[in-house]
């Protein structure tokens, strides 16, 4: 089989394609055959402190079983996808760019027929961070007001998750073609940060200076600030990730002074993605997929996560 494996040479740290043989599955384990992968912000981050070839780093794979000689689910007609369960630190766990991959039978979740592989390569990081974002402290309310930023997979995920239940969207972004995929998608309105650096003025203005009942925040240094004041006393702010840094200067007095909700994004158990899954079906709403690359390009998707000008996420179809 073909697999890509982070590799260190030297002082260089580098993507390469391998031939590898055919992985076991132990007791309680699948064999599987990838069909696709998508990539996340945290594939480009770790790639640089990845020491050893322990596995490529990218998550989220749709899968569908290919042969499993202890698992009840047997069958190559079957359809299952991952769902990505451990911490987002925990790096030493092979990813899914790879033809076949050996998981536990507890990793795989049904995939409805209306599920695309494509699609459901796009879900269990990106999907399950926004549903558990949204729903930080408190459940996510008809009628709430969603701060978003950005146009990567988590924040239009939380849009489209936002929008099904029903609340008023927000967002930032940094160009006007992202804007206008942003209000198609359902955002009530959209501040250009370029051009707006005050954003949160903004979007304090838009909300008449009450402030956003939930922000999820991607960029962490550059952004937390600001974040912290566009919500409302007692605003929710979910910690994504960190794009643009691990800084920010929030001062606990801003904390106390709104007694604001900070807490850090998780992925969440397996009923979630089945929840979420139904929630999509019933609405019609499909993932946006900013770009769809063949296994032979995985370098071009990399550079595509890299460039910070993908709008949705960005797929590795590993069975072409």
């Amino acid at each position: 089989m073909k697999a890509v494996r982070l590799t260190t040479v030297g002082e260089e740290t580098r993507l390469e394609m391998r031939d590898e043989p055919l992985p076991n599955p132990g007791r309680h384990e699948v064999l599987v055959r990838v069909h696709a992968a998508s990539l996340n912000f945290r594939d480009h981050a770790m790639a640089p402190v990845k020491s050893s070839a322990l596995g490529t780093v990218f998550h989220g794979s749709k899968l569908a079983i290919e042969s499993s000689p202890t698992a009840s689910c047997t069958g190559s007609a079957a359809r299952f996808f991952r769902n990505t369960t451990r911490a987002a630190s925990d790096s030493a766990v092979d990813g899914m760019l790879a033809e076949y991959v050996v998981l536990p039978e507890t990793a795989l979740v049904h995939l409805p027929a209306s599920v695309s592989y494509i699609e459901a390569a796009s879900l269990p990081c990106a999907a399950g961070a926004a549903w558990s974002s949204l729903n930080l402290a408190t459940p996510l309310q008809p009628g709430q007001t969603v701060l978003v930023q950005g146009t990567g997979g988590v924040a239009l995920f939380a849009l489209q998750i936002a929008r099904m239940f029903g609340a008023r969207v927000l967002a930032i972004t940094s160009s006007d073609e992202k804007a206008a995929k942003l209000k198609e998608l359902g955002a009530e309105s959209v501040v250009n940060y370029n051009t707006c650096p005050d954003w949160d003025r903004e979007i304090l203005a838009l909300t008449d200076g009450q402030g956003v009942d939930k922000v999820i925040d991607i960029a962490g240094e550059k952004t937390i600030v600001k974040s912290a004041a566009s919500a409302r006393i007692r605003g929710e702010i979910a910690l994504v990730g960190s794009a643009s840094g691990f800084g920010g200067g929030l001062s606990p007095v801003d904390i106390l002074y709104r007694s604001l909700i900070i807490g850090s994004s998780t992925i969440g158990p397996r009923t979630n993605l089945e929840t979420l899954l139904k929630a999509m079906t019933m609405h019609g709403v499909r993932p946006v997929i900013d770009r769809v690359y063949p296994f032979a390009e995985y370098r071009e998707a990399y550079q595509q996560i890299q460039s910070g000008e993908h709008i949705g996420k960005v797929v590795i179809d590993v069975a072409h």
